[in-house]
Parts: C-alpha cells; sequence; structure tokens
C-alpha cells in the first residue's frame, strides 16, 4: 500500500491521469471489475486528501495495520511460543537499532522494518546500487518478517494460541 501512496502522489492524486495510467491498462475480465478498480483508486485518492497525506506521509488504515502487527509482535516475544521468531528477532535487532538512530523517534521495531524494506525496494526500481552489506541486511530482515507473516496467519486463524500463559 505505501507503493500505492507513492503511485498516486505521482499522478498528483488526478483520477484523469490514474485512469489514463493505471485503471485502462490494467487487465481485467470486464468492464465492471474496471469500473471497481477506477471507485477502489477513488477511494483511496480521496481518503489520502481527507487525511491530508497527499504529499507524504500514510493512510491511517495502513499505519493502523503496522500498529496491529507491532502489537502482535511484542506478543510472540513475550510468549516466547515460536522459538524460530525470537531467533530472528534478536538476530535483526542490531539492525533495527542502527535504523532507530537514523529513523524519526518513536517507530516501531515492527515500522522501522518496513521502513527499510521499502527503501531497499525504492533502491531496487531506481536501480541503484546497493551494497553488500544492505543487501545481506535486506535478506535477515526478510526472514525475520516472513515469520512474522507465518505467524501472524497462524494466529488469525486460530492455529496458534499465544495468551494460553497470561
Amino acid at each position: 500500500m505505501w507503493q500505492v501512496e507513492n503511485l498516486l502522489r505521482a499522478f498528483q492524486l488526478d483520477m484523469d491521469k490514474i485512469n489514463a495510467g493505471i485503471v485502462s491498462v490494467y487487465p481485467v475480465q470486464n468492464e465492471t471489475e474496471r469500473k471497481e478498480l477506477y471507485e477502489w483508486y477513488e477511494s483511496i485518492v480521496e481518503m489520502m486528501r481527507l487525511e491530508n497525506v497527499q504529499d507524504n506521509g500514510h493512510l491511517q488504515l495502513n499505519k493502523n495495520i503496522i500498529i496491529e502487527l507491532n502489537d502482535f509482535h511484542q506478543l510472540v516475544l513475550k510468549s516466547g511460543k515460536v522459538t524460530d521468531y525470537n531467533v530472528l528477532f534478536f538476530r535483526v535487532l542490531p539492525l533495527i537499532n542502527q535504523f532507530r538512530q537514523k529513523s524519526e523517534a518513536g517507530l516501531s521495531d515492527i515500522e522501522l522494518c518496513f521502513n527499510f524494506q521499502f527503501g531497499f525496494m525504492m533502491l531496487k526500481m531506481k536501480k541503484a546500487e546497493i551494497t553488500e552489506q544492505t543487501a545481506a541486511t535486506q535478506k535477515e530482515i526478510s526472514r525475520f518478517m516472513v515469520v512474522l507473516s507465518q505467524a501472524y496467519k497462524l494466529y488469525m486463524n486460530g492455529e496458534l494460541k499465544l495468551e494460553d500463559d497470561f
């Protein structure tokens, strides 16, 4: 979604430009789907305007997802029930702390990981030079985030219980 926000900014939140550059060229099955796609982008544009994130920042719904994932992250750590998760987290924690020193104050561990991944993706899209260390860091953070995603999915499906001991 962060990429969608940036894409819409590149089109100056102008629905005519978004329609010409995205919606009209997107492969859909029928015109009903194209209309739904247009309306989806239109609703995102409207939310961006209402929340005053036309130039930068993120929609509240995206912030809420990060908050929810960070709360889950804290729950997993506290429970100790996902050993791989804790091992991977403590492996990437020094990297996260490095980002924390360079970032705005108050960002959670999970938001810092997302910021790094998004920044890495943007560098790749720009075909910028990526150092070996940055690439290695990206792999470590990706491994951690994959385990976060898997554990979250299990938890949401009721297949992972974390609160039993609390």
